[in-house]
C-alpha cells in the first residue's frame, strides 16, 4: 500500500507568529506543540517511504479565482492573505517541504476540487492518506470526507491539527470519525 502524508494549508498567513491569522490558529498551535508534532511527523513519514504532498490555500494578487460569496475567502481578500508568490502562502519553515514532496494548490477549503492532488495519487498509486493541518474543521474535514469518497483509506493525525478553538477541532474530529480513523502521530505507521 502506498502511503501520502498531506500537510495541508500550515501557511505563514495562518500558523506563523506574525502571519495575518496568527490570532485565530496560533494560540491552539502552541499550545498542543502541533509545528513540532507535524514536523515529527513529516520525518517519520519520509522515513517509512511515504510521499509527502503539501496543499496551500492560494490565490492571484489580483483574487481573480477568489470566489466572490464566501465569506471565509472574501475576509482574506479583504485582509490581503493568500497571495501566491509572497511569504504569506509559503509554508511554515518548521514543516517547510523538500525538493521532490508535492505542492498542491487549491482555491477553495477541498484539497481535492480543482486541483492536481487526485491525478498524482493516481498517478502514483497511493492508496492511503494521513492527513494533518489547519483547520481540523476546514481543510482536514473536507479532505478526510471527500477522500473517503474516493475510496482511500483515510486516518487523520488528531494531534498534528488545530482549529480556531478547542470545541472547533473537537467537534470537526467527532464528525470526521465516521469516515476516518482519528489517530495520535505517535501511534502509525506510513508503510
Amino acid at each position: 500500500m502506498t502511503a501520502m502524508l498531506l500537510v495541508m494549508d500550515m501557511l505563514n498567513d495562518l500558523v506563523h507568529e506574525n502571519g495575518g491569522g496568527a490570532k485565530t490558529y496560533v494560540p491552539l498551535m502552541k499550545e498542543r506543540s502541533v509545528l513540532a508534532r507535524t514536523r515529527a511527523a513529516i520525518d517519520k513519514a519520509r522515513a517509512a517511504g511515504a510521499l509527502i504532498g503539501y496543499v496551500r490555500v492560494g490565490f492571484s494578487p489580483n483574487y481573480r479565482e477568489c470566489p466572490p460569496n464566501s465569506p471565509i475567502f472574501s475576509r482574506a481578500r479583504s485582509a490581503g492573505m493568500f497571495k501566491l508568490g509572497t511569504w504569506g502562502t509559503e509554508v511554515h519553515p518548521d514543516v517547510a517541504p523538500q525538493a521532490g514532496d508535492f505542492d498542491i494548490v487549491k482555491h477553495r477549503v477541498s484539497p481535492f476540487y480543482g486541483t492536481s492532488l487526485e491525478p498524482i495519487l493516481r498517478a502514483r498509486g497511493v492508496s492511503e492518506l494521513f492527513l494533518c493541518g489547519v483547520s481540523t474543521n476546514g481543510v482536514v474535514h473536507s479532505g478526510a470526507r471527500e477522500g473517503h469518497d474516493r475510496d482511500y483509506a483515510c486516518t487523520v493525525l488528531e494531534d498534528c491539527c488545530a482549529g480556531a478553538t478547542v470545541d472547533e477541532h473537537d467537534s470537526a474530529l467527532r464528525c470526521v470519525a465516521r469516515f476516518a480513523a482519528i489517530k495520535n502521530s505517535a501511534d502509525v505507521t506510513f508503510s
